[in-house]
């Protein structure tokens, strides 16, 4: 299946609840219609693929990382994330993914519900990532 091609376009993600579970690698197993109607795809382009494929580039490796060690120590994690549709738009989403326990209390996935993010939530995430992408450049530059 062809990726996604990001445009300066946004989607405004209104309404009630997205949600979404996964497996311990992060491949889709859940989703409910709405993920489906912010997203752009059909629950069966998204069921058996890994949820990044929804994951914006503007989201960075350091964000994710963050998230990964927050959920592996079996925690919930809050954030706000931008995310790609399937026609290339964007959509912002603060999000909330907490891991999913068996009788064993040993984690088997992740259970994540999205709810459309506040404008001055997003300014400042935008504000904080242009910050961090500033210096990343500097650096890369002093190391050159």
């Amino acid at each position: 299946m062809s990726e996604a091609v990001p445009k300066d376009e946004e989607y405004i993600f209104e309404g009630k609840p997205a949600i979404s579970q996964t497996d311990l690698d992060g491949n889709i197993t859940f989703v409910n219609r709405k993920f489906c109607e912010i997203s752009g795809y059909m629950v069966d382009e998204l069921i058996g693929n890994n949820h990044n494929k929804i994951k914006h580039p503007d989201t960075s490796s350091a964000t994710i990382e963050k998230m990964y060690n927050i959920l592996k120590a079996a925690k919930v994690y809050n954030g706000i994330f931008k995310n790609l549709r399937k026609d290339g738009c964007y959509y912002w989403i603060d999000i909330e993914i907490a891991p999913v326990f068996n009788k064993q209390e040993r984690i088997i996935g992740y259970i994540a519900i999205s709810r459309p993010s506040p404008r001055k939530n997003i300014q400042e995430y935008e504000k904080i990532y242009n910050q961090n992408e500033h210096l990343e450049g500097e650096v890369l530059n002093v190391n050159l």
